[in-house]
């Protein structure tokens, strides 16, 4: 027990420094822009550390300043020519900490609009700006604008309507090699497979998961609910850790401590958001430490866990499903094929990951019959522990 509990806290302080080694200040502003015709709305909202970057004494300027500095910065342009500011722009409400402005873009026709931003790059080359985009046609995306990737081709470009003129074959393609490329999503297919001692076991999890990203992925792909994209990075990373962590606890057969050991970790993160460290909000952090110290004590205090980690497994789909998603919303969803991309796209996930599972479980079966395996327990803690070291890594690395 007590070298299974070491190799889960060396899998952690190994992934807890490398976040350190890369560790950088993050740069980052979101925006939202509304098209209507030839009229263009956009509104940035800046936090006031974000921006102290715009003064030498470090303190934070006036608004009328961060206007001044974005106006100068912020390009609309159309088929027919560059669109003009209406009028200059203005504070709007915000959240304490930050300054949200609104600029009004009066562009000569409405036709190939294109977004631009150079605001930050000079400062800081690594910033991030989010942008959450309606058209014309009230089709709604979200795009990351980078210092390589400065400008967003709204209307008239070659590939905004690859999903209008898309088969169903196609939804279905997209939804299996989402599957296939995402590394993380496969990751906690992992643990999954790892944790199921038995196929009805298997079958549970994989049906909660199913049940839970169906749902958020339809959802966001229909605009019910629009989630922080940098927020559900995060907790897809914390899933692969947990995943990981349980197949440790279940064999350590002292859940209670490493429970404790979790939610304190996670405690004190909320701890410093409170203090200005970090990205994600700290009732965020706060209710992921109680469903973490919830989810590790369940092994130890029910006879069969499988059954109640369909449950467990739902909750962590919901959270993926909105992963699924970000792919969709980076493009134009046509409205009239909603319900056949959704389907489409669903399908294709659920190919995707039983073809994974299936293969991982296949593969090991093939090891243990050409007696090429190691043992279970031993199997079973290296890739657990891999788990654990990768998806602490991510978390944090995504948290900070």
């Amino acid at each position: 027990m007590k070298a299974r509990l070491s190799q889960l806290l060396s899998a952690v302080v190994l992934s807890m420094v490398a976040c350190v080694a890369v560790a950088h200040t993050p740069s980052e502003t979101h925006s939202s822009w509304s098209i209507d015709g030839a009229s263009v709305r956009a509104e940035f909202t800046i936090s006031a550390v974000e921006a102290q970057r715009l003064t030498e004494d470090g303190s934070v300027p006036a608004a009328e300043n961060v206007g001044r500095y974005l106006s100068g910065r912020l390009a609309v342009t159309s088929a027919a020519g560059k669109c003009r500011l209406a009028a200059p722009p203005h504070a709007i409400a915000s959240a304490t900490g930050f300054q949200r402005l609104e600029f009004q873009f009066v562009c000569p026709d409405a036709n190939s609009v294109t977004l631009r931003s150079d605001a930050f790059f000079e400062l800081v080359p690594t910033h991030i700006t989010f942008a959450q985009i309606q058209d014309n046609r009230g089709n709604f995306s979200e795009q990351l604008i980078t210092v390589d990737h400065r400008s967003i081709a709204v209307n008239g470009d070659a590939g905004a309507d690859k999903l209008e003129g898309a088969s169903f074959l196609d939804y279905v393609r997209m939804g299996v090699m989402h599957i296939f490329t995402g590394i993380d999503h496969m990751s906690f297919l992992l643990g999954l497979v790892l944790i199921s001692r038995r196929l009805k076991d298997l079958l549970f999890v994989v049906t909660g998961f199913t049940i839970g990203h169906s749902l958020t992925l339809a959802l966001a792909v229909t605009g019910v609910v629009r989630p922080h994209a940098e927020y559900i990075d995060a907790l897809v990373a914390l899933t692969i850790a947990l995943i990981g962590v349980e197949n440790i606890a279940v064999a350590a057969r002292r859940p209670g401590i490493i429970a404790l050991a979790l939610a304190g970790a996670l405690f004190t993160m909320a701890g410093l958001r409170l203090a200005g460290i970090g990205t994600l909000p700290a009732t965020l952090l706060v209710g992921a430490g109680l469903f973490t110290s919830c989810y590790i004590l369940i092994p130890g205090q029910v006879q069969d866990a499988g059954r109640l980690r369909i449950f467990v497994t739902l909750v962590f789909g919901l959270i993926h499903g909105f992963g699924f998603a970000t792919d969709l919303l980076e493009s134009r969803i046509p409205t009239a094929k909603v319900a056949e991309l959704l389907v489409g796209f669903n399908l294709g996930v659920e190919i995707g990951q039983i073809t994974v599972v299936c293969a991982m479980a296949g593969v090991g079966l093939l090891l243990v019959r050409a007696r090429l395996a190691l043992p279970r327990p031993v199997s079973v803690d290296l890739l657990a522990s891999s788990l654990v070291a990768v998806g602490t890594f991510w978390f944090v690395s995504r948290s900070f």
